[in-house]
């Protein structure tokens, strides 16, 4: 019987010391809380002194800054780092599966006229804007589901990239003051990206087209300004539809390594020279144009010979895996040939 109450007191203690530790901890944690409030409280107000100094409408500052909260979720996200290293032939089967190739044909079929409308003004061919909406947000389909203001806000306070962020924070505050979109359906990334071809608000601000002609850019709704304002984009950063993205190639074993690179230059007669070829063995085209190597992972891997288009998807996205993918699915929309009725 002693052994028995020795082991429920022993219990007993072990129970309240669980108590006292999980209590401690929950004190600890909410004293962290209210101190970061009260610190983002208190940078949320000194944001809004220098959005309204900047001459940004005071009405329409502390309106947006109404529903303004703190995101861990994007500070998270901002830090997270991958679980292993993904390669380009990892990567392009997760970005472009087979399914996304099936719905990128049928969303060009489906605004087939809108598209060619629109691809002939602007100079892009059309399946490139199909490309970066399917690649950027499954077409429309993943947005986003945050405020961006609260986005933006959270990560200026995060402090890493402040001034990056308060200046996306400043433009997304034009953004509403001009009236292009209401604050309920201001909606966006962890970051800030917004509407179907995620543009941040400084790119929304320079590239956002209102197509439509309703007086807003709705790049979050409206077809037409969602396809519009990607080809803007695309045609104001040198977009030249007379040429492609580029292809695959195939190096020599003494290939200097030091000469790949986007911003290595040469023209195709002197990479011939050099021993590249394409995928399939033959002959480089002959024409004059300037083309950089493009090693993604390593030698061992894929290999590009890209000429200035690639380059202008890298000003979207300054990754090598983002602007293949968007070329790799623009490639598959293209063959087999839609047939538009």
């Amino acid at each position: 019987m002693k052994t028995i109450n020795l082991f429920s007191k022993n219990i007993n203690f072990i129970l309240k010391s669980l108590s006292i530790i999980t209590l401690c901890s929950f004190s600890t944690s909410s004293f962290a809380n209210t101190e970061r409030d009260i610190s983002f409280t208190k940078y949320v107000d000194d944001l809004k002194k220098e959005a309204i100094e900047s001459g940004i409408d005071e009405n329409t500052v502390n309106n947006a800054f109404k529903e303004v909260k703190f995101l861990q979720r994007s500070v998270s996200s901002d830090k997270q780092q991958p679980e292993f290293k993904m390669t380009l032939d990892t990567y392009i089967p997760r970005a472009v599966p087979d399914w996304k190739i099936k719905q990128a044909r049928a969303a060009y079929k489906k605004h087939y006229h809108l598209l060619q409308k629109i691809g002939k003004e602007y100079g892009v061919q059309p399946r490139f804007i199909v490309a970066l909406w399917g690649i950027e947000t499954n077409f429309g389909r993943l947005t986003g589901r945050h405020y961006v203001i609260s986005s933006l806000t959270t990560m200026a306070y995060e402090g890493r990239r402040e001034t990056l962020f308060k200046k996306q924070l400043f433009a997304a505050l034009t953004i509403l003051e001009q009236g292009h979109i209401t604050q309920d359906k201001f909606i966006g990334s962890w970051a800030g990206a917004m509407g179907q071809v995620q543009f941040m608000p400084t790119s929304y601000l320079n590239y956002a087209v209102d197509y439509d002609g309703d007086g807003k850019k709705d790049i979050w709704n409206t077809p037409g300004d969602v396809f519009a304002s990607a080809a803007n984009y695309l045609k104001t950063e040198g977009w030249d539809d007379s040429h492609i993205w580029g292809r695959q190639v195939r190096l020599p074993d003494n290939f200097d390594i030091e000469l790949a690179g986007i911003k290595q230059q040469k023209s195709l007669v002197e990479w011939q020279a050099l021993g590249v070829r394409r995928y399939e063995g033959q002959d480089l085209p002959n024409v004059e144009l300037q083309a950089s190597i493009v090693i993604p992972d390593d030698r061992n891997g894929r290999v590009y010979l890209v000429y200035n288009n690639y380059k202008v998807l890298m000003h979207w996205n300054r990754s090598y895996y983002f602007a293949t993918a968007v070329t790799y699915l623009s490639e598959r929309i293209a063959s087999p040939t839609i047939v538009v009725k």
